[in-house]
């Protein structure tokens, strides 16, 4: 039975994907070729509709037993099999399916600044055309309705950011010692000792990895009327993606979100006036991510010294990721 010895669960935007990237060039882990396989998060089918674009990447989904399992039989004898989905450590559901199928998981938590968080998940699907709301704090306001009318994880800003709660149900399922949890900042801060710090964690040998490539590093186009115009017809395609094969669907909106892309910046920081908008979603949360944990997050109640994209400017020729696809090599 091929299945994964470990699992990087959350979260979000939190450099999820540059550390799966990472970890496959260790000669003793081999991570799956679909990034964000997302098996643990149905019983089934996963659902077929949600907000803008939801339905395609619904069918990027491994949700069928047999086909997760193939993902892990190219693993060499020996190596250490592992997946990374970062929605994971938010779906509760997801939290007691991976328990019981798989109770002796090591699992992976990168948290970053909830409010860092929630802002570069809203500039990523702003960015691909998809969000129609041109601020994070209204779009955040709108997280309620979202979340009612059935938009996918991906839409919940405010909700995945609030790891408090999360990790008290995660350890009320695993022991505390099969749960790594480190900060963002410490994978762009110090990647080779954060490295070889996962790398004891899993039982692997650590200094054969030492950095942490630029991946799914966000643009943020401006809110010009040619974004808004390419923007209105990237949500209309992908509202008739929905009724498409995915790969079709693809190629109707790949081309679109690319124009959409290309002449975006660097995401820009957020101001001290958004933060203190969005500080009190968190506030109670942090609190209970303190006691939970052990550990300090006051800094994040608190004005940043730096903000933005910390993985620097997008690399050349560089897209944003399609974690529900297989890497190309």
């Amino acid at each position: 039975m091929a299945l994964p010895d470990f699992l990087v669960i959350g979260a979000p935007k939190s450099g999820t994907t540059a550390l799966h990237a990472a970890l496959a060039r260790h000669p003793g882990i081999f991570m799956s070729a679909v990034k964000e396989p997302k098996f643990f998060l149905t019983d089934g089918p996963p659902p077929d509709r949600g907000g803008p674009g939801d339905a395609q990447t619904f069918k990027e989904h491994v949700w069928r037993r047999a086909d997760y399992e193939a993902l892990f039989d190219p693993a060499p004898p020996g190596a250490l099999k592992g997946e990374s989905t970062p929605f994971y450590l938010y779906d509760r559901q997801a939290q007691r399916r991976i328990h019981a199928l798989l109770p002796e998981a090591r699992l992976i938590v990168v948290l970053r600044d909830p409010v860092e968080r929630a802002h570069s998940n809203w500039t990523h699907l702003w960015s691909a055309g998809l969000e129609p709301v041109g601020d994070v704090v209204r779009a955040c306001a709108e997280e309620e309705r979202r979340i009612a009318a059935g938009w996918s994880a991906f839409w919940h800003y405010v909700a995945l950011g609030r790891y408090g709660e999360q990790l008290e149900h995660l350890f009320g399922l695993f022991p505390r010692e099969n749960v790594l949890v480190f900060r963002y900042r410490d994978l762009v801060d110090e990647p080779a000792a954060t490295l070889d710090r996962i790398c004891l964690f899993l039982g692997v040998e650590p200094g054969l990895v030492a950095e942490v490539p630029r991946a799914n590093v966000t643009a943020h186009p401006d809110p010009t009327l040619r974004h808004r115009a390419l923007s209105r017809l990237m949500r209309a395609g992908a509202t008739l993606g929905r009724h498409l094969p995915g790969s079709l669907a693809a190629r109707l909106t790949e081309p679109l979100e690319k124009t959409l892309q290309d002449s975006g910046r660097p995401r820009r920081p957020l101001s001290w006036e958004q933060r203190q908008a969005l500080i009190p979603r968190f506030r109670d949360d942090i609190a209970l991510l303190e006691e939970v944990t052990g550990e300090e997050f006051g800094d994040w109640l608190r004005p940043r010294d730096r903000s933005g994209g910390l993985m620097g400017d997008r690399p050349p020729g560089q897209g944003q990721a399609r974690n529900g696809r297989p890497r190309v090599h």
